[in-house]
């Protein structure tokens, strides 16, 4: 029996403002029943919710340019850091542009591996997709601890921080989440073809617990319609959102 839980969350830089940190705090609160911390690792805490608890983001260099470029997610390796936060036990990462529809606690439950998502554009190629993943606290540490080692040899081999932890941890060293828990906004509920011109409908998956919103649009973006930032004439057909009301009722 799991007494006690830890939700994590990262904020640097301009893209997302409190906002985020605080509607994800609601929405944990409303749809986990386990007493839990919520942490966040920032360095701007203005305008937090004062149940958050902030921690300065851990010391993590940078990749160069030429692998960033690619990738800007690669500091997620360091909430493997042993100590980080004072956590213990269970740890769920989330970022902060996700919407929980429904109850998280099966995540918790589901495996005592990291188990993270299965990559919905690379089935069966043993690719997570990092936007919520869980773990126990301070490990596996060796993840952090190889890429520190050599973070060059790292970058040129994986593009991406979600295909190193799946990669080299390997089929034996972690679980995927059930298929249905942590769903794409864009994969399975914005229309698809040649619906995507005139459906104005956006589906709400009956079985996700997690709603993803990789890259663009943002929740904010979606409930209002817009990709969250202006388009050449020739991409407005094919990136065109349909607004999306009901992300409201959760995005809170």
């Amino acid at each position: 029996m799991i007494e006690n839980v830890n939700i994590i969350c990262l904020k640097w830089g301009e893209l997302y403002g409190p906002e985020y940190v605080n509607h994800l705090y609601n929405m944990v609160s409303r749809n986990l029943s386990i007493p839990f911390r919520f942490i966040c690792l920032t360095e701007q805490s203005e305008g937090i919710n004062d149940r958050v608890e902030i921690f300065p983001l851990p010391e993590f260099e940078e990749p160069p340019w030429e692998y960033a470029r690619y990738c800007s997610a690669w500091r997620k390796l360091a909430l493997f850091k042993p100590g980080l936060a004072n956590m213990k036990g269970k740890v769920l990462f989330l970022d902060l542009d996700v919407v929980i529809i429904q109850s998280i606690d099966a995540l918790f439950h589901y495996s005592n591996k990291l188990t993270i998502i299965e990559n919905w554009y690379q089935k069966g190629q043993l690719a997570g997709q990092a936007s919520a993943f869980c773990f126990e606290a301070g490990q596996p540490v060796e993840l952090l601890d190889h890429y520190l080692s050599d973070p060059v040899s790292v970058l040129k081999k994986y593009q991406t921080e979600q295909a190193y932890i799946t990669g080299e941890l390997g089929r034996e060293g972690f679980e995927f989440f059930p298929e249905s828990w942590c769903q794409s906004f864009k994969k399975h509920c914005m229309p698809t073809g040649l619906k995507r011109f005139f459906s104005s409908r956006v589906k709400q998956p009956k079985d996700a617990k997690i709603i993803i919103f990789h890259g663009r649009p943002n929740p904010p973006d979606a409930i209002n319609g817009t990709w969250g930032k202006s388009l050449p004439w020739y991409k407005r057909w094919y990136k065109r959102v349909p607004a999306s009301p009901w992300v409201a009722d959760y995005w809170c």
